[in-house]
């Protein structure tokens, strides 16, 4: 299958390797030229995972993202949630009918997506998928080097508009054969583990996180009280999840760090034992509080308002990042007021999500 990955991040470069080393023919695209200077120059990435170190090639590298999108069945963008409507907009122009955009994950940026695509003119019938993860646990170790730590084994997956769901999830089935089909974009934002997992490991680990050059949220910084901090804060995204009708499984993160159910399987001491997550975080700037929270969280919040459920953990870890950010995280770029969608019925939004936005 033909399939352009867009994106320089972590993630990113994981996709290309992944995708092209499973036989599809990968176009990547990144906006850096320099950046990408090593990729353009060799055509190819090199990866490091439980079956050792090597070069995988890369069909197309690219900074040109028409080259890239024009005629590719499947769109793979591992971007931060902040970077999904700018590029977007610069993929409008080269959108074709039957295109599958895939966000992993997205913070309901499939319908902030779509309604870029809209706004600036586009008006193909493509569909837009979100899932609840990046599809691999992976840092960058080099310009043209990444490591995969561990590779999802289930990635639960709703698509905008949803009533192009039997064609989407074809498309989507054949480049991850673990993606499992949820009702909707919304359902699939829902299942989006970054506010939940990130928010109490950066704010409650927030004296160590500004001390020390670098620290380890995830083995060190994942103690008990942190630990009940976040089930709470878990337990809270069911219920709206619950109050929306939406089916289990709900994906409850406790399976990530006491059985082999969730998204990447039995994934957490393989994590903390890679020590690739001993890092620098700057508090205010890092993608756990930019994307997680300033988008993720203030989401999940304003869902949880427009639903009528109660979310004291949650309101009160976006308030406190509020105070370390100085503005008021609640009038945050991805909330359904910013979004132009609170006032929506619960019949209106479900007719939204299935039937999309006009051309």
């Amino acid at each position: 299958m033909r399939i352009a990955v867009l994106g320089g991040g972590n993630g990113c470069y994981a996709s290309a390797v992944d995708l092209s080393e499973a036989g599809h023919e990968v176009r990547f695209w990144r906006r850096d030229a320099q950046g990408l200077a090593p990729v353009l120059e060799s055509g190819k990435i090199t990866v490091k995972d439980i079956d050792g170190k090597r070069d995988v090639a890369i069909a197309k590298p690219t900074t040109d993202i028409g080259e890239a999108v024009r005629g590719a069945e499947l769109i793979v963008i591992p971007t931060p949630a902040f970077a999904q409507e700018d590029i977007a907009r610069a993929m409008a122009p080269y959108m074709e009918d039957g295109q599958v955009i895939f966000l992993p994950p997205g913070t309901f940026g499939s319908f902030a997506m779509m309604k870029a695509f809209r706004a600036a003119g586009c008006k193909a019938d493509i569909t837009i998928g979100e899932t609840g993860t990046l599809p691999h646990l992976t840092r960058k170790h080099g310009p043209a080097e990444v490591a995969i730590t561990i590779r999802a084994t289930r990635l639960p997956t709703g698509v905008f508009p949803a009533k192009n769901g039997e064609h989407a999830f074809r498309v989507l089935r054949a480049a991850y054969p673990s993606v499992e089909p949820i009702e909707d974009a919304l359902s699939g934002a829902l299942m989006n583990a970054g506010p939940v997992i990130h928010p109490p490991l950066i704010m409650m680990n927030a004296g160590p996180l500004e001390h020390f050059e670098a620290w380890d949220i995830h083995n060190e910084g994942t103690q008990p009280s942190i630990r009940r901090v976040t089930t709470a804060l878990d337990h809270e995204r069911i219920a709206v999840r619950e109050a929306l009708g939406y089916k289990p499984s709900h994906f409850p993160l406790s399976d990530h760090y006491e059985n082999d159910q969730w998204m990447y399987g039995d994934a957490h001491k393989r994590l903390v034992d890679s020590g690739d997550w001993r890092e620098r975080i700057d508090l205010t700037a890092h993608r756990y509080m930019t994307e997680d929270i300033h988008y993720g969280l203030a989401l999940l919040v304003s869902v949880a308002d427009w639903a009528g459920v109660k979310v004291p953990t949650a309101s009160g870890l976006l308030a406190i990042a509020s105070g370390v950010c100085g503005k008021d995280l609640r009038k945050g770029p991805r909330t359904l007021e910013a979004l132009g969608l609170a006032s929506l019925s619960r019949d209106e939004m479900a007719k939204l999500l299935n039937e999309g936005l006009p051309a």
